[in-house]
């Protein structure tokens, strides 16, 4: 029997880790049964900490929009590039849309406005929310209540047709309920077909038809959306340094004071039975690696990096056990590096470390940096795992 040793990430706590355990568990069980898991959370005794309260975090201004351009909608990624531009501002496909509209006519007493129908179902929803997505029924009931009151659903409302419009507002509320999901460091992110099949059942709640014309109507209004792309890097590099989600501190403080998490981990090895496969996420596979570099833990036969920047430390002269061009030791176990190019924060080995690591593609139909946190929730990924456990 293989027992499985699952190393988080950056940024995730005790509450994350266990619904991280539970997804990794339930994903690798459903491809190949009879395997171990041994879980080696180190987020509260090895994580970073602000123990000042955040005194040396800069106040958030929110002025800084940013003057990034979207890809050409007709390129191979536009329908990537078109969930950054949502996620970074989810008004921004009802605001292209209240703009087609024309001037407001008068309407005679007792007729039925254009947006009612849909702020009706928006209402409906907040409380039947778990019956389109249990697993997000908060942050789905959170988002349909603000939208139902949005300034700019009449407007948009008045320029689309009724699916037009449940689609366009579906894919405002995904894109609210996913930032909300990052900006609390939650591991569990969905990849792009989770993301899409939420829309649509969102959209069939709020009256669309199945498979409505969201292509079309993200080729017409986001050729105009480019410059609030990049609003969503600001946020992103302020919500890494808050105490809450201290994803950067945890990589600064391992490369300064490492040696604690490998010798606990070396010493969780030491007691299981070969064959052991070390799973590792981000910064979690930089542990794992420098942890296998240091010291022979035969009883490792495979190592699983997901999303790691082992490689490119080591290449910079910055991984802690080894420095370029120093090869791998001889005891070191097979490797496997999964990667996606959409993740900025995945990087490639085989390259630097011929013969002994297999970097393998994945997509999982998210932007950065959802991309990231979206390998757990690809079943592809899973399958890739389970063809190379011993």
């Amino acid at each position: 029997m293989a027992t499985v040793v699952l190393i988080h990430g950056t940024g995730v706590r005790r509450q994350g880790f266990s619904a991280l355990v539970g997804r990794v568990t339930a994903g690798l069980t459903a491809v190949r049964d009879g395997l171990r898991f041994v879980p080696y959370y180190w987020g509260d005794t090895h994580g970073a900490s602000l123990a000042a309260g955040g005194a040396s975090l800069p106040p958030d201004t929110g002025t800084d929009r940013g003057t990034g351009e979207l890809f050409p909608v007709s390129a191979p990624d536009d329908d990537v590039a078109a969930w950054a531009v949502l996620f970074a501002d989810p008004d921004a496909e009802l605001a292209l849309a209240a703009a087609m509209a024309g001037h407001a006519s008068e309407r005679p007493p007792g007729s039925v406005l254009p947006e009612q129908h849909i702020q009706e179902r928006l209402i409906a929803l907040t409380v039947r929310s778990r019956d389109v997505a249990a697993e997000s029924a908060a942050e789905i009931s959170q988002a349909a209540s603000l939208l139902s009151a949005h300034p700019l659903l009449a407007p948009a409302a008045d320029a689309l047709e009724p699916d037009d419009v449940a689609v366009l507002v579906a894919r405002s509320l995904v894109a609210r309920v996913v930032a909300v999901t990052l900006d609390r460091g939650d591991p569990l992110v969905p990849d792009g077909r989770g993301r899409d099949e939420l829309v649509d059942h969102v959209a069939q709640f709020l009256g669309a038809s199945p498979q409505g014309s969201e292509r079309a109507l993200r080729a017409r209004l986001l050729r105009a959306a480019g410059s609030v792309a990049s609003r969503a890097v600001v946020r992103r590099r302020y919500a890494l340094t808050q105490a809450a989600h201290p994803a950067a501190g945890d990589v600064l403080r391992y490369l300064c004071r490492g040696e604690p998490v490998r010798a606990d981990l070396r010493a969780l090895v030491a007691e299981l039975e070969t064959p052991v496969v070390l799973i590792g996420h981000s910064l979690g596979g930089i542990i794992a690696l420098d942890t296998l570099i240091g010291a022979p833990l035969p009883q490792v036969r495979l190592l699983v990096t997901v999303g790691s920047q082992g490689p490119f430390l080591y290449e910079s002269g910055s991984l802690p056990s080894l420095i370029h061009p120093e090869p791998l030791p001889p005891f070191f176990p097979d490797w496997l590096n999964v990667y996606d190019r959409r993740d900025l924060l995945s990087y490639l080995g085989a390259d630097l470390f011929p013969g002994r690591v297999t970097d393998v593609a994945v997509d999982n139909g998210q932007p950065f940096p959802a991309a990231h946190s979206a390998y757990w929730t690809n079943q592809d990924v899973y399958r890739l795992i389970v063809e190379h456990l011993p």
